[in-house]
Order: C-alpha cells, then sequence, then structure tokens
C-alpha cells in the first residue's frame, strides 16, 4: 500500500550541489518567467492519466518516443504541449527511476573540480559537453547537463546550438512552472526528479537553502528571500513521483509495511 508513511521514508533528498556554472550570467529568464502566466492559462496542472495513456500508445502524437526524437533534434519546432507531455511521460516509461543514478559517476567525479573552476579551458569544455551529452542521451530532462550543455555551445561561439537549447530548457522550466504556483500543498510544482525541485528554483534566480518533507506527499523548499514579495519557500508535489517508484520496486513497499507493522507491535 502506498502512503504518505512510505512517501516520507523516500524524500530525505540530500541537498545538491549547486553546480550552476556561468550560464546564470548569460541566460536570462526575464523574459521566460514573464510568460509564465501565459504558459499556466495554457498548460496548467498535468493531467497525469492522460499523460500516463497518451506516452505509452503507439498512436498517439504523444506517443513518447516520438516527443523523445523531436526533443533531441536540432530544432525548435515542439508545442508547449508536447514539452507538457514529453516531461511529465518520462515517468511512464519502463526505465523511469526518480532515484537513479547518472551515468559515468567516475568522470562526474573528475569533473567536479572543472565546475568549481572561475575559467575553463578548451579541453575543459569539451569534456563538460562529452559527459553532458551522455547524460542528456539516458535523462534527456537533466536540467543541470542542459544547463552546461547549453553554457559550452555558448562558451565556443556555437551561438544557433545555444539558442536552440536554452529553448528546449526555458520550456521544460515553463511546463514545471505551469504546474501550479508552489505557494501552498494545493498549488505545489509538479517535478519528475527529487533533484529538479532544487534546480527550478536555482534556475529561476532563487537559493534552495533547505528541504523539508509534509504529509502526506510533499517537499517543501526553503530559500533565500530575493525580497519582501518573495514566498519564504515553496511546495512540490512528488506523490506520482514515489507512486512509480514503488510500482517499479515492490520489494521494498514490502520491506517497509513488515517494519511498520513490527514497530506497531512493539
Amino acid at each position: 500500500m502506498f502512503n504518505g508513511r512510505n512517501c516520507r521514508r523516500y524524500t530525505s533528498v540530500t541537498k545538491m550541489k549547486r553546480i550552476l556554472s556561468a550560464l546564470l550570467l548569460l541566460l536570462s529568464f526575464t523574459a521566460t518567467y514573464a510568460a509564465k502566466t501565459t504558459a499556466r492559462s495554457e498548460l496548467g496542472e498535468p493531467d497525469l492519466d492522460a499523460i500516463a495513456r497518451e506516452s505509452v500508445d503507439p498512436n498517439s502524437k504523444f506517443y513518447y518516443p516520438k516527443l523523445h526524437k523531436a526533443f533531441m533534434a536540432n530544432d525548435t519546432t515542439m508545442t508547449n504541449e508536447e514539452f507538457q507531455y514529453f516531461y511529465y511521460g518520462t515517468m511512464f516509461q519502463e526505465d523511469y527511476d526518480p532515484y537513479r543514478e547518472a551515468p559515468n559517476q567516475e568522470l562526474l567525479q573528475e569533473l567536479m573540480p572543472i565546475y568549481a573552476k572561475d575559467k575553463r579551458t578548451r579541453a575543459d569544455r569539451e569534456k563538460m559537453l562529452a559527459y553532458a551529452m551522455q547524460v542528456i542521451d539516458d535523462n534527456p530532462v537533466d536540467l543541470r547537463q542542459l544547463t552546461n550543455r547549453i553554457y559550452v555551445y555558448e562558451q565556443n561561439k556555437k551561438y544557433d546550438l545555444a539558442k536552440i537549447w536554452q529553448f528546449k530548457l526555458n520550456r521544460l522550466l515553463l511546463v514545471i512552472a505551469a504546474s501550479g504556483t508552489g505557494a501552498d500543498p494545493q498549488s505545489a510544482y509538479v517535478v519528475v526528479y527529487p533533484q529538479h525541485e532544487y534546480e527550478f528554483i536555482n534556475l529561476s534566480g532563487l537559493t534552495a537553502t533547505s528541504q523539508r518533507f509534509e504529509a502526506p506527499c510533499y517537499d517543501y523548499i526553503q530559500v533565500n528571500k530575493a525580497n519582501a514579495n518573495t514566498p519564504d519557500g515553496y511546495y512540490f508535489n512528488i506523490s506520482e513521483m514515489l507512486k512509480q517508484y514503488f510500482a517499479k520496486h515492490p520489494t521494498e513497499l514490502e520491506d517497509e509495511e513488515v517494519s511498520d507493522a513490527e514497530a506497531t507491535e512493539d
């Protein structure tokens, strides 16, 4: 049985290290978030039942492999609705696991000193791009590596490619922004990976400072207030994320239920 108690056990997401590069100085999200209201009225909260059904139907225009092919192309032809079905359709694919590690952890560790540099050589950037492409091939909605990919294109003066992939990253952020306001649990944002909570906030120009779980299935991310009008934090609904996780790891859920039963008897 999936319940808030199980959810709580799996939402202690470690505060991720901020690896946001100089791209944050290059990307201007003012225009993007000025369009947030329009995107919300067009898309709104995702209909996850419909997305689950359409993303696995080969006859649907929202069939995930079709959208994946379109997303990976070097163009900007996808609509906002297609971006929404693509982003949330991630949760209904066979290989989806919200807590899986990025591939090639050894290379990632080698890159950590490069991410920390103020200035990076051409070789540094090529290594960053190679890893970003590897991760995006494994997980196309990895916001961090999409950010790094754009940064390298900008630094290498491949401006057309940078604009294309900035467009894609901005649309994914708009999809999340359109899912709610984050002001309270009833209007919580919906993301497909726990780390997207931090990345969405950081890429919005704020700084995430802490995380706590609130029953039945919400993460609350506290932020450094940018001004008096900035909320103290934002809510994220992770119920579908956890539902899909336990559907693929039923033995873990059974183990938790046994532990809970034993604890109750004691």
